[in-house]
This record gives structure tokens, C-alpha cells and sequence, in this order.
């Protein structure tokens, strides 16, 4: 009697490549669903942190009568001193972007993760120094990350 047991165990390339071919495909899927929850994360906590200086900026006006400028909102003692509660960390952009005022966010925000604060005098449309106390209107804003879109917060 002759015996047909020799036939080889194990896969073909061909099976092999399939299976590679298929953990690629989930690799991929994964990648950009991780990719999209994370930049969903970073936008929930951008918008986190303008409600939160929002209503600590909102908070000094009802105590002193007018907002507080750029400079002073950029020094972390003044802000640990007049806005007691408000993190430090909130004036600072998920992937590290410090605090700016290079344009009036109300009409652009400026690239990158960096948060916008501007305060001016409506009368004058002068942006406000350290020493201004007639400061009457805010903007703070970000430019969310997966398109163009602004989440802003004004003055009441």
C-alpha cells in the first residue's frame, strides 16, 4: 500500500497575502477613526476653555465695570489674583498654543492653536491696555480643528 501523507502543512503566499492585506485595511480603519475622536476631543476641550474664560472675563466686568485687555488676561498673576477659579490651563490651546491677540476675533482667528482674546472700546474701536478701564467689549475665540469653523464667544 502506498501512503499519500505527504502533502506539506501550512499556508500558501496567496493565504498569506490575504491575511496581510486584510490587517492593513483594519490598521487603516483604526487609525482614522482614532484620528477623528481625538480631533473631537481637542475641539470639546477648546470649546471647554473659551466658555470657561468666557465667563470668568464676564465675571470681572460685573465686579469692576469693564474687561480686562489682552496684557493683563495674558499674566497669570493677574489672572490668579482677579479671575480666582479660572485654570491656568485654560488659556492654553490642547496641542499648546499660547494665548494671542493678533486680529479681532470676531473677523478672523488667527492659524494654529492658539486662542484669541481681544478687548476694545466700542466707542473708540481702540484695542484696551493694562490701564484702560473703559473697556466694554470682548471677543474670545479658537478655530476648530477638521475645517474653518470658529467657536467665539462675545461680550454681553
Amino acid at each position: 500500500m502506498v501512503s499519500l501523507k505527504n502533502k506539506s502543512k501550512g499556508f500558501t503566499i496567496v493565504e498569506l497575502l490575504i491575511v496581510i492585506v486584510v490587517i492593513g485595511i483594519l490598521a487603516t480603519l483604526v487609525i482614522v477613526t482614532f484620528t477623528g475622536i481625538q480631533q473631537k476631543a481637542r475641539n470639546s476641550q477648546r470649546q471647554t476653555d473659551i466658555n470657561a474664560v468666557d465667563s470668568h472675563v464676564e465675571a470681572y466686568y460685573a465686579s469692576n465695570g469693564y474687561y480686562p485687555a489682552y496684557a493683563d488676561v495674558n499674566t497669570p498673576a493677574w489672572v490668579s489674583t482677579n479671575m480666582k477659579g479660572l485654570d491656568p490651563q485654560a488659556l492654553i490651546g490642547p496641542k499648546g498654543g499660547t494665548l494671542s491677540n493678533t486680529t479681532d476675533p470676531g473677523t478672523g482667528v488667527a492659524a494654529g492653536d492658539a486662542y484669541n482674546y481681544y478687548a476694545k472700546e466700542s466707542g473708540t474701536g481702540n484695542a484696551c491696555t493694562t490701564a484702560d478701564t473703559n473697556c466694554d467689549t470682548f471677543v474670545v475665540s479658537a478655530l476648530l480643528e477638521g475645517g474653518a469653523t470658529q467657536y467665539v464667544k462675545k461680550s454681553n
